[in-house]
């Protein structure tokens, strides 16, 4: 499937013009605000999926997976960790604190009992494998 976006030839010019100048990032049309999103990459092997979803600055034990059928949630909260040091003031901040999430469907049902998750370096990767179909039978006239 291929990604549609719009060009827009003056939006990095506006990015460089106002670099610095607020203390809140600015979000315009086209671009996305300051709040997180999960970005996940999806992948299909014969008999599973394979998900890797990029949330950085988060704890695994931050992290909820959640599978029903075949939609797949992942939701996780950033946590501001707040260090005062004497004589210093908070000047710009970008980064987002809060809660992010995630929902999408695969084309098959989720095997929750074989399902794994693993999260090393900001990246949680899902390995989902498929339900086995349950094969037609063919019923017996009496």
């Amino acid at each position: 499937m291929a990604n549609i976006s719009r060009y827009e030839p003056f939006a990095d010019v506006f990015d460089d013009l106002l670099k610095g100048f607020f203390v809140r990032p600015v979000a315009y049309e086209g671009q996305p605000a300051a709040t997180g999103r999960i970005k996940v990459d999806v992948s299909e092997k014969d008999n599973a999926y394979v998900v890797h979803a990029e949330i950085p600055g988060v704890k695994k034990d931050d992290i909820q997976v959640n599978i029903d059928g075949d939609q797949v949630s992942i939701s996780a909260e950033a946590r501001a960790e707040k260090e005062v040091k004497e004589n210093a003031r908070v000047l710009h901040r970008e980064r987002y604190y809060g809660k992010v999430a995630r929902a999408f469907r695969l084309g098959a049902e989720i095997d929750q009992a074989a399902s794994s998750a693993k999260f090393v370096d900001g990246v949680l990767e899902l390995t989902l494998p498929k339900k086995a179909e349950a094969a037609g039978r063919q019923l017996t006239i009496q």
